[in-house]
């Protein structure tokens, strides 16, 4: 049986092939694997996730979050209010204004913490995002318990697509396990 790629990864809906842009991306994860691998490094977190990956993103041309200083944090408008200044915003940790990339990269407890359903909604609830680049670790390690994120998020993206209940205004997801 041959190995699987690195790093996993499906687009959704699932009706559709992944746009062009999404290769670049997953090869941004696949340059970092010795670095964010779950599956052979342990307690890795999202920052560090990120910090792995920023200098391929930014390459794409992706805005990349660089810390947790205000000035290097990455807001995307919701709703705007007086003099049209935004009223209600979402920091993200990265945006490519042309495709309307959003991207959020999880670590930990993303899956367990219902970190997914937090980006997908505030995804779509963003103005000019197209597409969610969700990226989520293959395992996560605490102890002796194992959590698969990735797997969890996909069921729940597969429950989604699979109901008429919930339509999303996005054009596709990319959801990838690193």
């Amino acid at each position: 049986m041959p190995a699987p790629s690195y790093p996993s990864w499906r687009f959704y809906p699932a009706r559709l092939p992944a746009p062009d842009w999404a290769s670049e991306v997953l090869g941004a994860f696949r340059e970092a694997r010795a670095t964010i691998g779950s599956t052979e490094s342990h307690g890795i977190t999202s920052d560090e996730a990120l910090a792995a990956v920023r200098p391929s993103l930014e390459e794409q041309g992706f805005e990349v979050e660089r810390g947790k200083a205000a000035a290097q944090k990455i807001w995307r408008p919701v709703l705007f209010g007086e003099n049209g200044k935004p009223e209600v915003a979402y920091e993200v940790d990265g945006f490519q204004s042309k495709e309307m990339i959003v991207m959020e990269v999880e670590a930990g407890r993303g899956a367990a913490n219902n970190a997914d359903y937090r980006d997908l909604v505030r995804a779509s609830l963003m103005v000019d995002v197209d597409y969610l680049i969700l990226a989520m670790m293959l395992e996560y390690r605490s102890g002796h318990q194992v959590t698969r994120s990735y797997e969890q998020t996909k069921r729940r993206l597969n429950a989604i697509y699979a109901s008429d209940r919930l339509k999303l205004p996005l054009k596709g997801i990319l959801l990838v396990g690193y």
